[in-house]
């Protein structure tokens, strides 16, 4: 079982905040997951990849309480059938993630493969999706990331560097990561029995790196962007119209 674990609980503060320069989006916005770009929600463009994809057999869906049904009618709107539960999201992401991993837990067995999925992250291409299944089945896990292409400066205090990375050894990480059911929810509720608000942990890969349990990196494709900033929603425009042209997308 392949399954999909989408979490757009999010209210896109960041982007709201700066939202007046784009007819897309104003001031009193909805969530960023809802601003429609070619006449479509970016959650909807998101979720048809994992719709579209011949490998995915379900997908589990967490989004804004406020926005429950409004997301259910456009689960049904869009004819989504593999969206099998919407439920309302946690108060961090990561426990969003963890309630919508339990959620999928109740029907189905713990050697399902997971992918876990931002739902304001719209362009990941077909063979994306298709290398995390199969690194996950062969290494047990799936780290989406892409070279950088800039370089990398650490610093502990936002002024003085820390050291410099060889560009070489240093990637971005994107998503999906992608995991065995059982295993993820495993270590997800070793953090919190310590860490119950997953302080300092953005991403399941981090989980794993505090867990000390190795993750296995898969090549994604550049404008698999997080939309986070009313930058991106500009990128996101000219992005989506170049990967429809070349059919790499699901939507």
């Amino acid at each position: 079982m392949n399954i999909a674990i989408i979490f757009a609980g999010g209210k896109g503060e960041r982007l709201n905040s700066n939202s007046n320069s784009n007819p897309n989006c104003n001031q009193n916005s909805i969530p960023k997951q809802f601003i429609k770009i070619d006449n479509k929600p970016i959650l909807i463009h998101t979720l048809e990849n994992f719709q579209n994809h011949k490998l995915i057999d379900k997908i589990y869906l967490a989004t804004l309480k406020d926005y429950l049904d409004y997301t259910i009618e456009l689960v049904e709107k869009y004819n989504l059938t593999k969206v099998k539960k919407v439920i309302e999201g946690d108060n961090c992401a990561m426990g969003t993630i963890y309630k919508t991993l339990v959620e999928a837990q109740k029907e189905n067995p713990k050697d399902s493969v997971v992918l876990i999925h931002d739902g304001v992250r719209p362009i990941i291409k077909q063979e994306v999706i298709t290398n995390n299944i199969k690194t996950t089945l062969e290494k047990s896990n799936a780290i989406t990331v892409i070279p950088t292409n800039e370089t990398i400066i650490l610093s502990e205090d936002g002024a003085n560097t820390l050291s410099v990375p060889i560009r070489k050894t240093a990637y971005k990480a994107q998503a999906p990561q992608s995991f065995f059911l059982g295993e993820i929810i495993e270590a997800h509720e070793k953090i919190r029995k310590t860490n119950p608000n997953y302080t300092d942990i953005v991403d399941n890969c981090t989980l794993y790196q505090i867990l000390n349990k190795n993750t296995n990196l898969t090549l994604g494709n550049f404008g698999n962007i997080k939309i986070t900033t009313i930058e991106d929603i500009y990128l996101l425009e000219g992005i989506l119209n170049y990967f429809k042209k070349e059919n790499t997308i699901g939507s």
